[in-house]
């Protein structure tokens, strides 16, 4: 039998499928469903400027295709095109059916033409007051440049007339909306019980003749615009210029890349269509997308918390680790023992708090880092600018090519190194993806270090709505192959030899592979033999033929993946023994869990690396092995509950129809997410009561 697999892109148009049901979904409140309409749109935004725009380069190109898609990639941007232009027709009717269901809440979404005499007023003084100062227009047919056009920004491409004369009048122009320094939404004064809301555009729309008082025009219409641009980093291989001038040139072309997409109002007048076709030098027909009067949906993800609560999610308060909340110092309680944390379940500000411990204490005297994605206002940062001035020694590891947060990283890196700490700008050639803390404090005559080895970011806002694990370990076995991590950082030829933690690119994957052969050999003889992963995405496509060989061996596998999977479960002959489902629920699932039987003597891992090609052979992952007895049975009591999903869990198989995974007639509704926290808040209950 030829070995299948889904491709990597259609299996993340599945995914982001699933995203949108959440938008359908009559069981999660109303906001929130427009929410996730927003986070739909935003996946859907960074996926055109990165995976369409790289099918594209290779569809013109024609070499290296394999190794991206495994593909014809023409043949992929048509089934890409077919089903995207499905979803946008799909997001307008639950949009406006979301707006029909607030109505009912009494929230209601206006437009201009909707507006009485007193909403009327109000947008009319917010408009002189806070829009029209904003305002550039640009007469596109007069200009001797078309302006550029900004990839994150919605634009309307106006058509103006005057009075007799609608051919020989007829004007071009062009707004900016100024969605990055105004809000997309204005709430119009309250009226009763009732709350009104109406959108930017049509704020501007509202008074688009005044904004062309001076031309004296008669009529005006206005119609979205929406360019989606190819932003790719193309990091030359220059040596003579140092790292970080290469990431900021390349951020800086990325504003000036190609143009993949562009989404515009179905109702926009051919004539103006073609116009703007024209100035902006669309290459494919490919790339139109017709829409709707709305665009950047992402925007929706900031939709105002207006009306009852019970629109909303009701997001329960972060639970203390209960031995590491009423400690005087964190150091003591991790020098006894393992900790784990599970965010956003458990509250990420232990690990905020360790760092500011680590900051002042006199015993502490070295911190590294390694720093991938910063909250924008990042008290990790503040901290350890304070470390340094408290005489601590400072090294970070800086990510200068976490995508679409090169520009943050960069000031971020120049303001510790302004306060003296020493700065490491990532690995030539090979991203730093892994979640690492290092401590390094005296203790009488010797030095103890003080680990954190994570699946997550060291960002406080992420850890509100991601569902991340981190270790915090004093093991001399983990904290010192951590200490040889740091050493590769600093020296690219210190490579190290390591026993415990699996190391990318280097070991993780023939580790990993050793693993699920000795699963196959135990299935062979008879033994028990199962591998339980939990994943973001599961794309390699040597780790999906192990895990097929797995299958035909009897291993029984069970994976719970957050988006892309190219492996088909259920396949007889094939992957028969393999199980796959998918929860998107009101977290994001970023956690990486795996658990290999191993005879009976279970080995568990958490690891910031998903199993794609560009985790284990393009990116230094950590993956650290579980040797508390506790924690093992924390995480596999983690990975039983997202099993045991019947509400918010999707079967992955062949026909990616992503139908929920429901329990027998009668059985006990569990929601994972829900179920997690309730079963941490059992934890500490029952340790107040010790």
């Amino acid at each position: 039998m030829k070995t299948k697999f889904i491709p990597r892109d259609i299996s993340w148009l599945s995914f982001n499928e699933r995203v949108f049901q959440e938008a359908t979904d009559k069981t999660v409140p109303l906001i929130e469903r427009m929410k996730f309409l927003g986070i739909f749109s935003s996946n859907l935004d960074e996926f055109f400027r990165v995976r369409v725009a790289t099918l594209t380069r290779l569809a013109e190109v024609k070499k290296g295709v394999s190794e991206f898609t495994g593909e014809d990639p023409a043949k992929l941007l048509k089934q890409i095109h077919k089903k995207v232009l499905f979803q946008q027709q799909e997001v307008e009717n639950v949009y406006n059916a979301i707006v029909k269901e607030l109505a009912t809440h009494k929230v209601y979404i206006v437009d201009e033409k909707q507006l009485n005499k007193e909403q009327s007023a109000f947008v009319l003084k917010y408009f002189h007051e806070n829009v029209l100062p904003t305002l550039a227009p640009v007469m596109i047919e007069t200009a001797p440049n078309f302006p550029y056009l900004n990839d994150k920004s919605i634009y309307f491409a106006v058509k103006l007339y005057r009075k007799g004369e609608v051919k020989k009048g007829m004007k071009y122009a062009l707004i900016h909306i100024p969605t990055d320094v105004l809000p997309r939404f204005v709430v119009l004064p309250r009226q009763g019980e009732s709350r009104y809301i109406i959108l930017l555009d049509n704020v501007i729309r509202f008074c688009l003749n005044e904004v062309f008082a001076v031309l004296e025009v008669d009529k005006a219409e206005a119609y979205t615009i929406k360019l989606t641009r190819d932003a790719e980093l193309d990091i030359d291989q220059d040596l003579s210029k140092s790292i970080v001038e290469k990431i900021e040139k390349s951020v800086k072309d990325r504003k000036k890349g190609e143009p993949v997409r562009l989404v515009y109002d179905r109702d926009m007048p051919k004539d103006l269509l073609q116009f703007m076709m024209k100035k902006i030098k669309m290459k494919r027909a490919l790339t139109l997308i017709p829409g709707g009067r709305y665009h950047n949906f992402r925007d929706f993800i900031n939709f105002p918390n207006v009306g009852n609560k019970e629109l909303l999610y009701h997001y329960p308060t972060p639970l203390p680790h209960p031995e590491l909340s009423k400690a005087k110092s964190l150091f003591s309680v991790i020098k006894k023992k393992d900790i784990l944390l599970c965010y956003p379940y458990q509250s990420f500000n232990h690990v905020i708090d360790l760092l500011r411990e680590a900051s002042i204490d006199p015993k502490v005297t070295s911190i590294k880092m390694t720093l991938y994605r910063l909250a924008k206002k990042s008290s990790i940062a503040y901290i350890l600018a304070n470390a340094l001035k408290n005489g601590k020694s400072v090294t970070v590891v800086v990510e200068l090519q976490a995508r679409f947060d090169e520009e943050a990283n960069i000031f971020w890196a120049n303001q510790l190194k302004e306060e003296g700490a020493e700065v490491i700008y990532g690995i030539s050639g090979l991203k730093v993806h892994s979640k690492l803390l290092l401590i390094s404090r005296e203790e009488g005559n010797t030095t103890v270090t003080y680990g954190h080895i994570g699946t997550g970011n060291f960002n406080e806002d992420t850890a509100k709505l991601y569902s991340d694990c981190t270790v915090l370990t004093a093991d001399k076995r983990i904290t010192g192959e951590m200490a040889k991590v740091f050493n590769f950082y600093s020296n690219n030829f210190k490579i190290g030899s390591y026993d415990h933690l699996l190391v990318s690119p280097f070991f993780m994957r023939k580790k990993f592979i050793k693993y699920i052969n000795k699963e196959i050999k135990n299935a062979e003889a008879g033994a028990e033999a199962y591998i339980t992963l939990k994943l973001n995405s599961l794309v390699d496509t040597e780790m999906i033929k192990k895990l097929y060989q797995a299958s035909e061996a009897g291993v029984k596998i069970k994976l719970i993946l957050r988006s892309n999977c190219s492996l088909i479960p259920g396949i007889k002959g094939m992957s028969e023994n393999i199980e796959a489902i998918s929860i998107v629920d009101k977290y994001l699932e970023h956690s990486r869990i795996l658990l290999f039987c191993n005879g009976g003597e279970e080995r568990i891992y958490l690891t910031s690396a998903d199993w794609m090609y560009r985790n284990l052979d393009l990116r230094n992952e950590i993956a650290i092995p579980i040797y508390d007895k506790k924690i093992r049975e924390k995480l596999k009591k983690i990975l039983n509950i997202n099993l045991h999903d019947n509400t918010k869990a999707r079967i992955l198989d062949e026909k990616q129809d992503n139908k929920y995974k429901t329990g027998a007639p009668g059985a006990k509704k569990v929601r994972a997410q829900d179920a997690i926290y309730n079963y941490f808040k059992g934890r500490l209950l029952a340790h107040k009561v010790q």
